[in-house]
């Protein structure tokens, strides 16, 4: 297993299109467990490939943050089928490091996606998997969290960001 460098907002690799996953092969399972110890090391709740460089449609996601091997989830290729409800939560992104806002999501979701067999599966999450489900399946559509930020609050988390990368918490990273 191998920890690997997580990309910060303004990555073009962060935005670019996703490929699907078509082999479901030792070289996936590896970059699987790869996500996995990257994402508790760093520590977050998920972890899509693009994050560390690898455009790919495949995700992790472990709210256990690697202490409950049953709380692992891995999304190939996922499309989410059926949502419902509504919640305002606060959100993260290892993507930006160290800032958070509230952001609406589904409080309930259904999420069709390939195993690591390449079998497909559906998940139906709510609360807090639903949340990180949208936050992953969104990395692999090139839309990250301040996308969903409009107007004044848009403006004061960029800000936020501006001041960061100014501080030097956080540099943005190169292509």
């Amino acid at each position: 297993m191998t920890l690997r460098p997580i990309l910060f907002y303004g990555d073009p690799r962060l935005e670019a299109t996703n490929r699907p996953v078509e082999l479901f092969d030792e070289e996936l399972r590896a970059l699987v467990e790869d996500l996995f110890e990257t994402g508790w090391k760093a520590p977050g709740l998920g972890l899509a490939a693009p994050q560390v460089g690898i455009n790919l449609r495949l995700a992790t996601i472990d709210l256990s943050v690697g202490k409950d091997p049953d709380a692992r989830v891995v999304l190939t290729n996922p499309t989410i089928v059926h949502h419902q409800g509504k919640a305002s939560l606060e959100e993260g992104c290892l993507s930006f490091p160290g800032l958070f806002t509230n952001i609406d999501r589904p409080s309930a979701l259904t999420v069709r996606s390939q195993d690591m067999n390449g079998e497909w599966r559906d998940l139906e999450a709510e609360g807090l998997l639903a949340q990180v489900v949208c936050h992953e399946v969104d990395h692999l559509d090139g839309i990250l969290l301040v996308h969903h930020l409009r107007g004044m609050k848009r403006r004061l988390f960029m800000r936020r960001v501006a001041k960061m990368r100014k501080l030097g918490v956080w540099q943005q990273s190169t292509a």
